[in-house]
């Protein structure tokens, strides 16, 4: 298994998940042409997609979801309150997703798991293929028990880092804003997303990827700071970026 990604920030964000016979995206945040573009670069074309796992309703996630799905004929997952979005629009082929339950796509294994955070009815997902689990855990503003049981044992993790709590405070942000992306259903600030990796077991993790870096709430220095207070091998982790993602990343 290996998963990559077309790009990750507050502008767009979509992940490719992929085996050998089995190519997932996960959230499209991107118009059609761009998708097209940022799928070019991986080596991907979106009629090799086998579906499209949303993980909720924000624009970033989904804008491009519904326009993909009816131009290729992709069934699309996704959690009932995210179904029920209007701007998802009618799509051939819907699968609601339990977000507390698993299902199959191909030959990957996921595993749906509900995170607090403002939208209908939000979840992230777990992977597995041969054994190998993947992680991808963004968009959540507090972490819960059931997150953590889910993420425990992973083999990569793609993990939010947000914002740095001081960046948050001092920055151009309106306080509602503030107060909706620090708080408990908001997004994961540097100090949680390395409390979280403190409560995995870091030494069957290949890869961590701090994803979902605020463009203006923080820094990939600051972020990388919070994650080497905790992480044992701090060289296995990389950050992606709004424009360009990352490349591919192979679990062993």
């Amino acid at each position: 298994m290996r998963f990559a990604s077309l790009g990750s920030g507050s502008r767009g964000n979509g992940t490719l998940v992929e085996s050998n016979n089995t190519c997932l995206l996960i959230d499209c945040g991107f118009t059609i042409k761009d998708t097209e573009r940022r799928l070019a670069r991986l080596g991907r074309r979106v009629d090799e997609l086998n579906g499209i796992l949303v993980t909720h309703e924000h624009s970033d996630h989904i804008k491009g979801v519904g326009p993909l799905a009816r131009k290729y004929n992709l069934p699309v997952f996704a959690s009932h309150g995210t179904a029920l979005y209007e701007g998802l629009g009618n799509v051939a082929v819907l699968n609601e997703v339990n977000t507390h339950g698993t299902f199959t796509v191909g030959d990957i294994e996921v595993s749906a798991v509900a995170v607090p955070h403002d939208a209908r009815e939000p979840c992230q997902y777990v992977f597995a293929h041969r054994d190998r689990r993947l992680g991808l855990l963004t968009d959540l503003g507090s972490i819960t028990p059931f997150v953590v049981e889910q993420y425990r044992q992973c083999d990569a993790l793609v993990l939010e880092f947000n914002h740095d709590i001081d960046m948050l405070a001092m920055g151009p942000y309106p306080p509602s804003l503030k107060r909706r992306v620090g708080g408990d259903w908001g997004h994961l600030n540097n100090r949680q997303a390395a409390q979280l990796l403190s409560m995995v077991e870091q030494a069957r993790l290949q890869h961590v990827v701090m994803a979902h870096i605020s463009e203006k709430n923080n820094t990939v220095a600051l972020a990388e700071a919070a994650l080497q207070t905790v992480l044992e091998r701090s060289e296995a982790a990389i950050s992606a970026d709004q424009d360009g993602g990352f490349d591919w990343l192979a679990i062993a």
